[in-house]
């Protein structure tokens, strides 16, 4: 089973952000020692929990402190920036590191509608104009767009030859559609709901067209996982994880409590109910049992790989939670 890493740079609360995004520079560094295949940087915005709010930048430094595993986006937030720009952006971090970006993008409005202002710099643009957007994207890319297009004499540069795979990240058969129709790669976000997946990737394949950089239907899937040496202790770190998941659902603070702090109040019914909901998103067990969740995960899905996100309060339990899976899922 081919293993990938996605990083939303969650902040553990006692660290600041500085510590933060060294840890995705360790953790980039150590999953690639333990044959991880892609290391993807999520994207959000307005949020004091995550540091995760520039993915091109963090890619240029993971890329540069790292060899040989794949850097990417997940996701850079399409409707909110010009395909152009995005464009021009991954052209250029594929011509420092080639052969080794991924660009993921995503159709989320990247927060609440006055984050969305900012980022758009209060234009109004319109979240159905995605599929177009696709379209541009990988005109520019290539430097290909239809004759009849107003930017068709507008070229992305650097003009390079070998140029980063498009990935879309969705959640339905719509956003798989769209993935399909321009050959792209398909991401299905397990981790943020499970519902649909089969549906989409199903669809995905059946209407897939070759494109240059993807000849061929590829589909990863993306899960929350807490892996330890025996399931108390994975149940105990997950504690974390839970608490956190129930604070972004209903929008409180989303820094990563500790043990410590989860212990010191219990759990309502409200709180359990949501966290026995959550746990539909994750795998959490010793290696055995994740490896035997991940395997019929894999098999529901027809994935190519699976994608691992892991989002406990210790850094270090977390290096040996990817070092587990690596040991007993990966293949050597």
């Amino acid at each position: 089973m081919k293993l990938s890493v996605l990083d939303q740079a969650p902040i553990s609360r006692g660290d600041s952000p500085d510590l933060t995004l060294a840890h995705t520079l360790e953790l980039a560094q150590w999953t690639e020692s333990l044959g991880y295949h892609r290391y993807w940087i999520a994207e959000h915005h307005n949020t004091n929990g995550l540091a995760s709010s520039s993915p091109e930048i963090v890619m240029t430094r993971i890329a540069s402190v790292t060899n040989s595993i794949r850097v990417g986006s997940g996701g850079v937030l399409l409707p909110q920036y010009s395909p152009y720009k995005i464009a021009e952006n991954f052209k250029t971090l594929e011509a420092f590191f080639p052969g080794r970006i991924d660009l993921g993008v995503g159709r989320s409005p990247g927060g609440s509608q006055l984050t969305r202002s900012a980022l758009t710099d209060n234009q109004n643009k319109s979240m159905k104009d995605f599929p177009r957007q696709l379209t541009d994207l990988q005109g520019f890319l290539h430097n290909a767009l239809p004759r009849e297009h107003p930017f068709r004499l507008v070229k992305a540069g650097p003009r390079i030859n070998h140029l980063p795979p498009i990935w879309v990240l969705g959640l339905s058969e719509r956003g798989a559609i769209h993935a399909a129709e321009i050959g792209a790669g398909f991401v299905f976000g397990h981790f943020i709901n499970p519902k649909n997946g089969h549906a989409s990737i199903q669809s995905y394949k059946k209407h897939f067209q070759p494109s240059e950089t993807m000849p061929e239907p590829k589909v990863i899937a993306c899960v929350f996982v807490v892996c330890a040496e025996t399931e108390k202790e994975a149940e105990e770190l997950a504690m974390t994880q839970d608490k956190w998941l129930w604070s972004v659902g209903k929008g409180a603070d989303t820094k990563v409590p500790s043990i410590e702090e989860v212990k010191k109040k219990a759990f309502t019914e409200e709180q359990v109910s949501m966290i026995q909901q959550n746990r539909e998103r994750c795998v959490i067990g010793t290696p055995d049992q994740v490896k035997s969740a991940l395997q019929e995960l894999q098999h529901k899905y027809q994935a190519d790989e699976i994608m691992v996100i892991t989002n406990i309060h210790d850094f270090e339990a977390k290096k040996k939670s990817y070092q587990l899976l690596a040991e007993f899922v990966q293949p050597s």
